[in-house]
């Protein structure tokens, strides 16, 4: 797959899985340097918000808006992943008074599972993932353009369709 950043074209490494399929296992490290893995959260729904980069202005205001639904939108656990370091994605919650679930993936083994990783970039892809009670992705979006925020709608209304 291939998507855009600001007009230029960055190639994806992997294949993404598909909705419909059980969703790859992970396990990746919270802020609190606890080991956090998909199956952690089996028999309640997850969103799953990837960022390429946290400390920019569209990773940013998309975290602030999944933390912001997540306080809304009970039932459901919300997570942000990127592969920023952990006192990155610290330092930026401080400065944010963001308090969701952020899983860094320094190691790209998120990427790798998830096809998201962008070679060129060193980066994830940005996307949104969400998987129902079962383990099961029923909606995925990985960003055409990077540096567009998702649709944030369709989204919040897939999982709250799962909840």
């Amino acid at each position: 797959m291939k998507v855009t950043k600001k007009g230029e074209e960055v190639e994806i490494v992997g294949v993404q899985p598909e909705v419909n399929a059980k969703a790859p296992e992970f396990s990746l490290k919270n802020l609190n340097d606890e080991v956090v893995n998909l199956s952690d959260f089996a028999g309640q729904p997850v969103l799953i918000s990837v960022v390429p980069d946290i400390d920019t202005r569209i990773c940013s205001l998309q975290t602030k808006r999944f933390n912001q639904e997540a306080a809304r939108v009970e039932g459901v656990k919300f997570i942000t992943i990127s592969n920023n370091t952990k006192e990155e994605q610290a330092n930026w919650c401080a400065a944010e008074g963001v308090d969701m679930e952020l899983l860094h993936d320094t190691e790209g083994t998120f990427g790798e599972a998830y096809g998201l990783f962008i070679p060129a970039m060193g980066r994830l892809a940005r996307g949104i993932f969400i998987i129902d009670k079962e383990g099961k992705i029923v909606y995925e979006a990985i960003s055409t353009e990077i540096a567009e925020e998702p649709d944030y709608a369709t989204a919040l209304e897939q999982v709250k369709a799962v909840r």
